[in-house]
């Protein structure tokens, strides 16, 4: 199961005296075999470790890029900000400490774009953003995109990565679980079609709402799926879980996921996916 561990840490080969180690040469140590690998090389391989499969957390701009075909992506709803609607302490300054640091603009990015062609709607969790927490404005600017692909007749792609509800917004976060469940049944009421895949980590409210609602699940490998955490539930149950209990290999083997596709064939597999179901195919510069 993946937990979360630093990305970049700072490598054990040293430069030369008074000299910077090349970028080409800096070193990554993988969280899971223990190599040491080229920086450049796992962003060849769109970060996923070349020995083991191990898969980095993505923030949604790095996903955009390893999804949609180069600049295809059309962002929608950047008028939507985050309010303290219910004063929670120190959650503006939190909002302003990400603002200043340029993290992300919220949990969740929304769009348009093609993928090896294929036009589509995507929204996109970014767990950089207060780990994707569903806020108020997480769960808007997700119902829209869903509103807007019925109105221009667009399949929906989601990623999901969720720490689940933001707290700080209490039940106007746990609102958006219905609100987004209920524009999602709209979108497949008109024909729509909705692929959902789900990334390390997807849990609580988004998992028990939207995320499994797709008409077409797919999961990365590795990927922890879940409402309540492990732990709740064994203590709550008094039963003693499975070491791979939650995990996207664990989902498919009982049947809740229909696939689990590797982040280095996923665009591949995605296109094909939205071709066989009738995408329109554009022709795009970027192609």
């Amino acid at each position: 199961m993946n937990r979360m561990i630093g990305l970049f840490k700072r490598s054990e080969n040293k430069p030369e005296a008074g000299g910077m180690m090349p970028a080409a040469e800096e070193r990554l140590k993988c969280p899971v075999c223990k190599s040491r690998l080229r920086k450049i090389d796992i962003k060849h391989n769109k970060m996923v470790c070349p020995e083991c499969g191990y898969h980095y957390r993505l923030n949604a701009r790095s996903r955009l890029k390893v999804i949609c075909d180069k600049d295809s992506f059309q962002e929608l709803f950047t008028n939507i900000s985050t309010s303290d609607p219910l004063i929670f302490p120190g959650y503006r300054k939190k909002l302003e400490e990400l603002s200043e640091k340029k993290v992300a603009h919220e949990g969740v990015l929304c769009g348009t774009g093609t993928i090896n062609g294929y036009e589509t709607a995507l929204f996109i969790m970014d767990p950089s953003f207060m780990m994707g927490s569903m806020g108020s404005v997480v769960g808007e600017k997700i119902s829209r995109l869903f509103e807007y692909a019925i109105a221009h007749h667009l399949p929906v792609v989601g990623f999901t990565a969720s720490g689940g509800a933001r707290m700080q917004e209490g039940i106007l976060s746990l609102m958006q679980m219905a609100k987004v469940s209920g524009s999602v049944g709209k979108h497949s009421q008109a024909g729509g079609l909705y692929i959902t895949v789900l990334t390390d980590p997807t849990t609580g409210g988004v998992t028990a709402s939207y995320a499994m609602l797709g008409d077409i699940l797919i999961a990365e490998p590795g990927t922890l799926i879940g409402f309540a955490g492990k732990r709740v539930i064994e203590q709550t149950t008094g039963k003693k879980l499975p070491e791979d209990f939650q995990s996207a290999e664990f989902l498919l083997k009982h049947g809740f996921l229909d696939a689990i596709v590797p982040r280095t064939e996923l665009k591949e597999t995605l296109a094909r996916l939205l071709r066989q179901h009738g995408a329109k195919e554009v022709h795009h510069a970027g192609l």
